[in-house]
């Protein structure tokens, strides 16, 4: 296959992605951040110690992350059929994307939440700081370089599974990688989108990484 052939095809599957991944990422902090931050609170110290709360979102979250992707893919075939209507396509793989990857975001959100200092949770609870303004002017704001690593991250791994996704009707390079090049068997085409998986990969590190470094920076002149 020429370039001219490929370059619409790799465009295409390109925008594909990204618009996967972008949603997908949305819905995953959107679900995943209230998650990781109720572990933290319901644990044992936590400011809403709750045992049987803490065991059952660690319970969901845990089973969540177990399935390999592929499996929660075809499992959520019906889900995603009712939510948006069909189950092939960029738009409907959001579902299954955001879904897998909302308990692996939640678990790194704990950790980053669990390495803020809890002297400053005590010093604001001790000047009557209610729990909402203690997750809000303290865990998320200290924890901030930690959680845009950890968004870095589930971005990655969302590229990945958008690859996965083509085996079911995904669309994006994933779909463009097996029908043109493993089924036409043009391995030209294949190690082409192989490199633009590894640059958008590539770019989002880098991007996530500059973040993570100037939040830090300003974190240091700040105190």
């Amino acid at each position: 296959m020429s370039w001219s052939e490929m370059q619409p095809l790799l465009s295409q599957g390109t925008i594909d992605t990204l618009y996967m991944v972008l949603w997908a990422t949305v819905v995953s902090v959107l679900g995943g951040l209230p998650l990781g931050v109720l572990l933290v609170l319901t644990d044992k110290g936590g400011l809403l110690r709750n045992a049987v709360v803490n065991k059952v979102v660690g319970a969901i979250v845990n089973i969540g992350r177990s399935l390999p992707f592929i499996i929660l893919l075809i499992a959520l075939i019906p889900f995603t059929t009712l939510v948006v209507g069909t189950f092939i396509g960029p738009t409907a793989m959001i579902v299954p994307l955001a879904i897998g990857a909302i308990p692996f975001f939640a678990r790194l959100v704990e950790t980053a939440i669990r390495e803020v200092d809890h002297g400053l949770v005590e010093a604001v609870q001790s000047m009557g700081g209610s729990i909402p303004t203690i997750i809000r002017k303290v865990l998320l704001p200290q924890a901030l370089p930690s959680l845009v690593s950890a968004v870095t991250t589930t971005v990655i791994v969302l590229v990945g599974y958008s690859a996965m996704a083509g085996a079911v009707g995904g669309e994006g390079l994933g779909s463009k990688a097996i029908t043109y090049g493993y089924q036409r068997f043009d391995t030209q085409f294949m190690l082409v989108t192989v490199v633009v998986l590894i640059a958008i990969v590539t770019v989002v590190q880098l991007v996530g990484d500059l973040i993570v470094r100037l939040l830090a920076r300003r974190g240091r002149t700040a105190s």
